[in-house]
């Protein structure tokens, strides 16, 4: 067994198909097929079920595509630290929550500094990136509210305060907290905080909406479908046009940290240990010196 017939199966599996596969890695069509069916000969158990069009792993399949993932990652951190040297190279693969004001400088920064590194952005809830740097998924990810866990090393960025935002139409803490919650998906500590927020100010069951984005909930709570809670840094500029209408929270719900993590098991390459490096500079800056907010979606440079 090669690692490139491992890359191979870890294609087919993602692509759930052997011609796309071939087109991703460049191989004929007849060459993917032959090294699946070496690998099930070699493992001697069926990966994949095999439809007209498609394929799809079996039981057995998942389990090796787990291995072959942490396998693969191990392999391109192993390159990425012959070519490391003093001039970063390769790719960093990153997640984010939706509202990190200083991300874009951050980035910009380090592009500018380091051009060769490829850098990828993906936008999740706290807990979900977690998971993914656990899981070798991300090299990294700047999440909120969060509890170290054993297997992860974390930086603080910077902390923040929370406030309750409503349209303009709404000028009372008491008619606010009754509106309908426009939130992340579980996971998210903002959503979390707001919601034992409530509940102990004895609102059990408020009506939930769930968003994706953190556009689509900012478009929602301008025109009156509900309320959020969100660092009052992000939404600065709104306040001040008057769009939104900010309520301060108690202490023990408006807190929060950004940090970024890390794996701690695995060796920071020149290109993540420049990447703190550049987090730490911006650290410092206060909130109010920022008037923007990260707009949500993918960000790639390369």
């Amino acid at each position: 067994m090669e690692i490139k017939d491992l890359r191979i199966f870890q294609s087919v599996a993602y692509q759930g198909s052997v011609s796309k596969a071939g087109k991703e890695l460049n191989y004929v069509q007849s060459y993917v097929t032959a090294r699946i069916k070496f690998l099930e000969s070699t493992l001697q158990t069926q990966l994949f079920h095999r439809y007209s069009r498609g394929m799809r792993l079996t039981a057995e399949g998942k389990k090796l595509l787990t291995y072959a993932e942490n396998i693969l990652s191990m392999t391109d951190h192993m390159l990425e630290i012959a070519l490391d040297a003093n001039h970063p190279v390769g790719k960093l693969e990153l997640g984010t929550v939706e509202t990190v004001v200083r991300l874009p400088m951050v980035l910009s920064a380090y592009h500018r500094q380091f051009p060769n590194v490829d850098l990828s952005l993906i936008t999740g809830v706290t807990e979900q990136l977690a998971n993914d740097v656990l899981n070798y998924k991300l090299d990294g990810a700047f999440v909120t509210g969060f509890e170290l866990q054993t297997g992860l090393a974390q930086y603080e960025v910077f902390r923040e305060d929370l406030v309750l935002i409503s349209s303009q139409d709404i000028n009372n803490v008491q008619d606010a907290i009754r509106q309908p919650l426009l939130v992340f998906h579980s996971g998210c500590r903002y959503r979390r905080n707001l919601e034992n927020w409530l509940h102990d100010e004895g609102i059990m069951t408020p009506k939930v909406m769930e968003f994706g984005t953190f556009e689509t909930i900012l478009g929602g709570v301008i025109s009156g479908l509900g309320v959020t809670l969100i660092p009052q840094s992000t939404i600065r500029r709104l306040e001040m046009e008057g769009s939104v209408y900010c309520f301060p929270v108690p202490e023990q719900y408006s807190k929060i940290t950004t940090v970024f993590i890390h794996r701690s098991d695995t060796y920071v390459t020149k290109s993540m240990e420049k990447f703190i490096e550049t987090i730490m500079r911006f650290s410092h800056l206060k909130n109010t010196d920022l008037a923007f907010a990260l707009e949500p979606c993918v960000f790639q440079t390369s």
